[in-house]
């Protein structure tokens, strides 16, 4: 399993470079790296001075470059796709359509780079994979993904079974998909080979995420005050996808002083300007990646106390929002909305109060 890091930022601030360069420091110390890029235009190629390929390309000793196409990757996923079709169903219907005849829909692309990265960390190639994405929103959406998705099917799983439809065709489910599919089938249409098989990879991603010793992000801001506060938002807005946030570059200045008690308590480190290719100097300037993990956790879940504690910076209790239904809660802060799934322990039980204190919501049960 690869370390994935990603960069977080306002456009502009130098969030590619410093992904190069981190790529290359990894490259250095003897490590497989790959660097993702996800951008499809030319300009990550040209800082690089070589053009870019959908499929891994050497770039220097340990180190590969690959950029995303998001035609490539829907045409290879569409392929996967019919396959498990093939194994599953008695009568494929998707044979006909082709990967190539394929337009993407808005939101696909990212789905689509998720799954690509998933696929190069399981391949086992890479120590470390250097995410070059959007830095903003939509990748926090897509890191976020495993857990979303995760509980849509917990979700609606229990709703389908307590529903009266549900009751009604439990009777006839294992009948009739028997007669259409290749395998048996219970009368839980949540639990069958193929979708056991997606929410295992969906519940391996959602650990990885919340684990930063695979998957970790770093700020990336200039002194501009609109690359700090966008820098200050994402950061709590990481926490919502349970992304571990190791620390803040300030690029283009060695001072830090307008960092320092902004994102305090993360580590902050100033990379001055750098001349034009002089790599070495931006490399040597990058903050120790290893020491990720040691700042404040995302969320931390106290059963003895029966306490649950996030970490949410950049937020007020004014901007957050505190729901429960059923089994879970459901934290909203911003324009992130997450589901806490507890463990047995506190699963169900009623909370009994919550505060806001030190940028921490303590939820207590």
């Amino acid at each position: 399993m690869a370390l994935i890091l990603t960069f977080l930022g306002k456009g502009g601030v130098g969030r590619t470079t410093i992904a190069i360069a981190a790529a290359k420091r990894f490259a250095n110390q003897g490590k497989r790296v790959l660097l993702a890029i996800q951008e499809a235009g030319p300009a990550p190629g040209l800082m690089l001075g070589m053009a870019l390929e959908p499929d891994p390309k050497e770039l220097a000793p340990h180190l590969q470059v690959v950029q995303f196409h998001g035609t490539t990757l829907l045409e290879r996923s569409w392929e996967e796709l019919k396959k498990l079709e093939a194994q599953y169903l008695r009568t494929p219907f998707f044979k006909e359509v082709f990967g190539q005849e394929l337009g993407i829909l808005p939101g696909m692309d990212s789905a689509l780079v998720l799954n690509a990265v998933r696929e190069y960390d399981a391949s086992g190639n890479y120590d470390v994979i250097v995410l070059d994405g959007a830095g903003d929103q939509s990748t926090l959406r897509m890191l976020g993904m495993p857990e979303i998705a995760g509980w849509y099917i917990r979700r609606f799983r229990q709703v389908f079974a307590d529903s009266d439809l549900g009751k009604t065709l439990s009777p006839f489910i294992q009948p009739i998909a028997s007669a259409v599919l290749n395998v048996s089938w219970s009368d839980d249409p949540f639990n069958q080979p193929v979708t056991r098989q997606a929410t295992d990879i969906l519940e391996q991603g959602r650990q990885a995420i919340a684990d930063p010793s695979r998957v970790i992000a770093y700020l990336v801001a200039t002194e501009e005050e609109g690359a700090i506060a966008t820098a200050h938002y994402l950061w709590g807005a990481a926490q919502q996808v349970g992304l571990t946030v190791g620390g803040v570059i300030a690029n283009q200045t060695s001072d830090t002083s307008a960092f320092n008690a902004r994102f305090a308590p993360l580590p902050v480190s100033g990379v001055a300007n750098q001349p034009a290719n002089d790599w070495q100097s931006l490399i040597d300037a990058l903050p120790n990646f290893d020491l990720a993990s040691q700042v404040p956790p995302p969320i931390a879940i106290n059963v003895a106390e029966r306490k649950v504690s996030l970490f949410l910076p950049g937020f007020d209790k004014k901007q957050v929002k505190l729901t429960q239904y059923g089994p879970e809660i459901t934290i909203e802060a911003g324009d992130q909305r997450r589901n806490i799934f507890l463990p047995p322990e506190l699963s169900g039980k009623p909370v009994a109060g919550a505060r806001f204190q030190d940028s921490f919501l303590i939820i207590s049960f």
